[in-house]
């Protein structure tokens, strides 16, 4: 038996970024997969909107668009890189809370679980999130990342806000009775992250009462920009949606 309807893959990107990092994930997914990149405010397209920084902030912005999508059944996985994946893994509790179907995998990228704090989250000066970000590779150099710079001026208020955002969604995360997630979880990390390691990633198997896997990719922090990450979350997305046909399946099947 085939079917042909597509697995929806909504993607959340990591701090102090828009979408434009999964502008090839809609063809580098390949077949089956239909790539939704969601973008949060104060950025891109939404930069004029004010920027979220608390957990309730998040779901009243995200959680009614998204459920709107979900409700009709049709099978889909949520993707985050970094804070993406602590917005996922939020989003997704607060579906299942409202009685709407799972996602059929929860894919998480470069990102540490809500048990893991960043060495900056109790310091967010400017000078500790310059450390910070040129540690990740995402900081410019010399002049370009000057104070007064347009990178300077743009970028470390969106970042500085993203992180109080993550703190946020940990805390939640942490304090939420609801227990583990009954959602398969992928968790994928860069051979050269220099933050997120396997250690790290591997916290991620207490938010799951399902499989967990864990997979490494060629890149650093940011291989989502790279090709390999979206295929292995394709490829993930196809076997999730073989399970709708042959329940169990994802206890065998190759994510």
């Amino acid at each position: 038996m085939r079917d042909s309807t597509p697995v929806t893959l909504y993607c959340f990107a990591h701090a102090g970024a828009g979408v434009s990092g999964f502008a090839h994930w809609r063809t580098g997914t390949g077949p089956g997969v239909r790539t939704v990149p969601v973008l949060l405010p104060g950025r891109g397209a939404r930069r004029r909107e004010t920027r979220i920084t608390s957990r309730e902030g998040l779901l009243d912005t995200l959680l009614q668009p998204l459920a709107e999508q979900v409700a009709d059944g049709r099978p889909y996985v949520l993707y985050g890189h970094s804070l993406g994946g602590l917005v996922a893994y939020t989003l997704a509790r607060a579906l299942m809370k409202r009685g709407l179907p799972a996602p059929a995998c929860l894919a998480v990228g470069a990102s540490p679980p809500p048990q893991f704090s960043p060495p900056c989250d109790d310091d967010l000066s400017d000078g500790l999130l310059l450390r910070f970000a040129a540690g990740l590779g995402a900081a410019p150099g010399g002049a370009l990342a000057a104070p007064g710079s347009l990178w300077y001026r743009r970028v470390l208020p969106l970042l500085r806000d993203d992180l109080k955002l993550a703190a946020a969604l940990r805390a939640g995360a942490l304090a939420d009775p609801g227990g583990p997630l009954p959602v398969p979880v992928l968790a994928v990390g860069g051979q050269d992250d220099p933050v997120v390691g396997p250690v790290v990633l591997e916290g991620w198997a207490r938010w799951t009462t399902g499989r967990f896997v864990r997979r490494t990719v060629p890149g650093d922090h940011f291989f989502v920009r790279g090709p390999h990450a979206p295929r292995l979350v394709g490829r993930a997305c196809r076997v999730v949606r073989r399970t709708r046909l042959v329940p169990g399946l994802i206890s065998g099947g190759q994510l």
